[in-house]
């Protein structure tokens, strides 16, 4: 099969990619790394005020991911980024604070069982398989980033929810985390460069306001499960409201709530529509790819529904979504800030420097990955796989924080993707034109605007 090397931004020198990255005026994180930070085990970033490390070996970025001394809390500029959106939630804390939040939701998530959780995703691809349906008898074009969104939210409200998503709160959802992501000073990268650690950040009004809008629309969902209408649920919401400290007792706020859940939301829909965009665009530039992925399709399920366990029968379908996420990692940066003067590697750190450990850069380093930019979702076969170093595969995160929605996000990714490809062919407008840009998830620069064409039925 011929090397497909998809979309991904050309690499300067560190102090270049700091210029473009501060004045270019897209935020785009990808931008800010040279050359060398995919061959480096670690390396500073050009120069900024508070000094920038980024750190690719595997035996330096365990010790920091699973620091138990906190040594190595949330960075600050993420923190004040996304607080306006998540609160003080387990995906901004660091130390007592997370660790208390962490015990009391992970019960809540365990909770969801993925063979009931099952049924939920597939009435949502149903349903949008209808949508589809559709738009391949007009042949009107669509975002498929939108698309993406529309079915990962709505498979995120019949799960954590209990309800399906009206299409105008998606669109709500969608259209108000485009503008917080583009707009929040998290990405305002002349800030990284100029201002010293620990400045606090004031955001855009029109980020404000999108984190409103989303917010109001999470206490609509939250105030279903609270109060007497609440006993017909049994969901992972449920379990988040009487989930209890074991110290004293108490039990989320209405706020916290909100903030918890806030987190399972977007963390579980946007990540999830982000690695399926670019699976859905990177099939669809490789026909050969896909005639394998529906042959796999056809022999282990044949004319009938894709039930639950089918999904870990098809390792090619898993396989492209792991080469996907490898490529590009939803979440592309894992920053950190040094909480003390220390010493990572050969390298002395001092107090508020940003550590930097990138997925992205660590799952395309020329040192643990041959041809590293080559989309090969053969990588992933038992044969192959087996030689994949530790700690070089990442999109989940390591250690104490790792995603707690791993197995949901893959059943879910497996299950949109064969049920889709096996149905539709789809038919980006303007392929050469897409490239990659990673703010606080990496997202094309443009929605891909796509048509669909409905596959013959046997």
């Amino acid at each position: 099969m011929t090397a497909y090397i998809p979309p991904r931004p050309h690499a300067l020198s560190a102090l270049f990619g700091l210029v473009r990255t501060a004045f270019g005026g897209e935020g785009n994180l990808l931008s800010l790394l040279p050359a060398a930070a995919y061959r480096v085990p670690a390396g500073h970033l050009g120069w900024s005020r508070r000094g920038i490390l980024i750190v690719n070996a595997p035996e330096l970025t365990r010790g920091i991911l699973t620091d138990s001394a906190d040594q190595y809390p949330k960075n600050d500029l993420m923190v004040g980024a996304l607080e306006p959106l998540v609160g003080e939630s387990i995906f901004v804390t660091s130390g007592d604070a997370w660790r208390r939040q962490r015990r009391m939701t992970n019960p809540a998530f365990s909770h969801i069982r993925l063979n009931r959780a099952f049924t939920s995703m597939a009435a949502a691809v149903d349903d949008y398989e209808a949508r589809l349906l559709g738009l391949a008898a007009s042949h009107a074009p669509f975002s498929l980033d939108m698309a993406m969104s529309h079915l990962t939210a709505d498979i995120i409200c019949r799960t954590v929810f209990s309800t399906s998503l009206q299409s105008e709160i998606s669109r709500d959802v969608f259209d108000a985390f485009a503008v917080f992501e583009r707009s929040v000073a998290h990405v305002e990268l002349k800030r990284l460069i100029f201002d010293p650690p620990g400045r606090a950040i004031p955001q855009h009004a029109s980020v404000l306001a999108a984190c409103e809008t989303i917010r109001r629309h999470l206490g609509t969902l939250v105030d279903s499960h609270l109060g007497t209408g609440a006993a017909g649920f049994n969901d992972i919401a449920t379990a988040l409201v009487a989930a209890r400290d074991e110290t004293s007792g108490e039990s989320f706020s209405r706020k916290e709530l909100i903030d918890q859940l806030g987190v399972f939301f977007l963390a579980g829909h946007e990540t999830s529509a982000s690695a399926l965009t670019w699976a859905f665009f990177l099939v669809s530039q490789q026909p050969a790819l896909l005639a394998r992925i529906r042959t796999e399709i056809a022999t282990v399920v044949g004319d009938g529904p894709l039930q639950f366990e089918h999904i870990r029968q098809l390792p090619l379908v898993r396989n492209v979504f792991q080469e996907t996420l490898r490529l590009y990692p939803p979440i592309p940066f894992l920053p950190r800030i040094a909480a003390e003067a220390t010493r990572i590697g050969r390298f002395r750190v001092k107090k508020g420097t940003m550590i930097m450990i990138s997925p992205w850069t660590i799952q395309r380093h020329q040192a643990y990955w041959p041809e590293p930019h080559r989309f090969d979702p053969d990588r992933f076969t038992p044969e192959r796989e087996a030689t994949i170093a530790t700690g070089t595969y990442m999109p989940f995160g390591i250690g104490p924080r790792v995603c707690m929605g791993a197995s949901f996000a893959s059943t879910e990714a497996v299950l949109i993707l064969a049920r889709l490809l096996r149905r539709f062919d789809f038919l980006p407008e303007s392929p050469r034109t897409v490239r990659p840009v990673a703010r606080l998830t990496i997202r094309p620069a443009e929605q891909i605007q796509c048509r669909v064409s409905a596959v013959a039925q046997r």
